[in-house]
């Protein structure tokens, strides 16, 4: 192994060193106290140190890492505090997660660190969420990103890569190429050789290192980094290396030839690396002797701080707090009487035009939004206002670009991303439900990003364009679900889902946008997230309904012309409005739910639950449902028609009056 100093100075040198023995002398501390069931699991990193601190010490401070499992190295060169690193492995309150999750998944902005999620590969897309932020605030940053030989199959991988070609994002992808992922060696992950065989094919360059040299990962990523601050463009250096412990300590090693730990026991990047500055007569003996002991020192006081450290006190309504930042709540009212008429996909363009105006560091982005206004136009003329740099043009990528999102978040900036069709969502769910939702929770970090979601049926669409899908966000702690049902609630909404500092899915439906008008404010104004409208109130039967489901319902009121029906538009449907339904129920005894998504597992069915488990005593019947058929969206106008649930509505008000 070669080191080439190229004009490092021996106080640099010396101080890679003992960057590059921290992590390792931690590492062998960690197996000690894992056997001793003092933390619950390790993914050791021993055998690739070189990558994680010859990567962070040629960045500088405030640029982010995007680090794995086997990254001890970026965090400890960052100079994370030993005892707030050892609580976060136990899981303790001076840790960054306050016990919520565990090892290397977290992140910190004080040292301009984004973690991981056990998903692999969804960091990629943050890292060119935090670059595009970084470029459009004319910041010259680079940003660094890992992942593993193994991860790299994964289609974020190729997404990510993608989109930092494509818009010229100023991202170092430093790929850790160890032969395994987990056991599958890489003649059975991919069939390329190295990884700089896909620079050239993304449009990027790309670089191959020894990743057990400190030295040339240090000179590489030094210059890559330079050279993509004043020229943003993504560069791809890949690190060959090997792990000389299992993918997690329970997993083993006993699918891995020992000639390949021999072979590689000869590069250990730190006895390679001391061996050198001794024999340059950098450090001696006597001073490496004092630093491990220095270390050592620094280790125990670490674990004797952390070990003083409290757990997290259980407090639920401190856990449910936890999931949102908090942000605007009030709505804000138009400071002029002055209206017009609207459609629902004006109203919907006019909020989002008017966000933008208030929101300098608002950006759209989504599948041919840009000059072509996106397929249903809400967008034109858009980019004349505000510029490409904020109206942006995707490549078919959905999941990178939700993750794009939260990356920007972390620079402050709020991103409006917009689904073609909600049944898309499909392609970036993972980045939705286990990133954008779960973020503040584990680490404090808000998503302040709203996906737009064209949804419903009745426009002969077909399977893959018509599904209603906002239950299958129902479920997800971390998210906020709004559905307008009509002009006024299209545009308050989406500027208040924009307000929002959380993940918010904005669903739209497709058939009311120029099927239905209203005067609504021409001033940009909100409407309160969370609270149900009254459409009618009434005294016989509440029905409950949201969407295209509140024009169904009345029409079917006007075949029932003596019924008093109390008709309530949730508006939102995650967080609901249980104390208006309540109300409501208490009122009238009788209750219809009724949604366009498919009956079974549908939203419908948590309300009714609710209704049933808080209000039963004031039930005068069964409480009913009605919703789509459990098929597939058919793509006949008449099968559709027998799909939809409008006449059945009918059908179930009737039952429940006669009960």
């Amino acid at each position: 192994m070669q080191f080439d100093k190229n004009k490092l100075s021996n106080s640099k040198l010396i101080n890679l060193y003992k960057q590059i023995l921290l992590p390792r002398m931690i590492e062998e501390k960690m197996l000690i106290l894992l056997r001793q069931n003092k933390i619950s699991k390790w993914f050791s990193g021993i055998g690739q140190e070189a990558i994680s601190v010859g990567a962070t010490a040629a960045l500088q401070e405030d640029e982010y890492i995007l680090p794995m499992h086997r990254n001890l190295g970026v965090f400890t060169s960052r100079e994370i505090p030993l005892n707030r690193l050892f609580s976060q492995f136990q899981g303790k309150m001076d840790g960054f997660t306050k016990g919520r999750d565990r090892s290397f998944h977290f992140g910190t902005n004080e040292f301009h660190i984004v973690g991981m999620i056990s998903h692999l590969g969804p960091q990629l897309g943050v890292a060119d969420g935090i670059a595009l932020a970084n470029k459009l605030q004319k910041e010259q940053k680079a940003t660094l990103v890992f992942s593993g030989d193994g991860g790299s199959s994964e289609g974020d991988f190729h997404e990510a890569l993608n989109v930092a070609a494509v818009w010229d994002l100023p991202v170092i992808f430093m790929i850790e190429n160890n032969g395994y992922g987990l056991s599958t060696p890489s003649n059975e992950q991919f069939k390329f050789k190295n990884f700089v065989d896909k620079g050239p094919g993304y449009g990027m360059e790309a670089i191959k290192v020894d990743g057990n040299n400190i030295l040339e990962v240090y000179h590489a990523v030094d210059k890559a980094a330079k050279k993509i601050r004043k020229n943003p463009k993504p560069i791809l250096i890949e690190a060959m290396t090997f792990r000389m412990r299992g993918h997690e300590e329970a997993s083993g090693t006993k699918y891995v030839p020992q000639e390949l730990f021999d072979q590689w026991a000869k590069k250990d990047p730190v006895d390679r690396y001391e061996e050198f500055l001794v024999k340059e007569e950098i450090i001696s003996q006597g001073e490496i002797d004092n630093l491990r002991a220095a270390i050592k020192a620094d280790i125990n006081e670490g674990l004797k701080l952390a070990n003083q450290d409290i757990y997290p006190e259980v407090n639920t309504d401190q856990q449910i707090a936890d999931l949102f930042l908090q942000g605007h709540s009030k709505p804000i009212s138009p400071k002029s009487e002055k209206k017009s008429s609207k459609r629902y996909i004006d109203a919907i363009s006019d909020g989002l035009r008017q966000s933008f105006e208030k929101y300098p560091e608002l950006v759209i982005m989504g599948q041919d939004v840009a000059d072509y206004g996106g397929v249903f136009k809400i967008t034109e003329g858009f980019i004349d206002q505000f510029g490409k740099d904020r109206i942006r043009n995707t490549p078919l990528c959905e999941s990178a670009i939700i993750g794009i999102g939260l990356g920007m978040s972390i620079k402050k900036q709020k991103s409006v991303i917009e689904m073609q069709f909600a049944d898309f969502v499909t392609c970036g769910f993972n980045q939705i439900v286990n990133n954008l939702a779960k973020s503040h929770y584990r680490w404090g970090q808000n998503a302040d990003v709203v996906v737009r979601m064209p949804t419903g049926a009745g426009v002969a669409a077909g399977p893959f364009h018509s599904q209603s899908n906002e239950a299958w966000f129902f479920h997800t702690p971390g998210l906020k679900i709004v559905f307008p049902s009509n002009p006024y609630e299209a545009k308050g909404l989406l500027a208040a889902a924009i307000e929002d500092p959380n993940p918010v899915m904005y669903f739209e439906h497709k058939a009311l946008y120029r099927s239905i008008t209203e005067d609504i404010p021409e001033d940009y104004y909100t409407c309160e997230i969370g609270k149900a409208n009254i459409v009618k109130e009434g005294t016989d039967i509440t029905i409950i309904t949201y969407g295209m489901g509140v024009h169904w319902s009345k029409e079917a009121m006007n075949d029932f012309s003596d019924l008093s029906v109390e008709l309530i538009d949730l508006r939102t449907l995650l967080p609901w409005d249980t104390e208006t339904v309540e109300k409501s129920v208490l009122k009238t005894g009788k209750v219809l739910i009724c949604n366009e998504d498919c009956l079974t597992g549908s939203i419908s069915g948590e309300i009714a639950a609710w209704i049933s488990e808080n209000c039963f005593e004031a039930l005068d019947a069964p409480i009913m449902r009605e919703g789509s058929l459990d098929t597939p969206v058919p793509f006949n106008a008449d099968l559709e028609q027998n799909f939809l649930p409008k006449e059945r509505i009918k059908s179930k008000l009737k039952k429940l009056i006669a009960y």
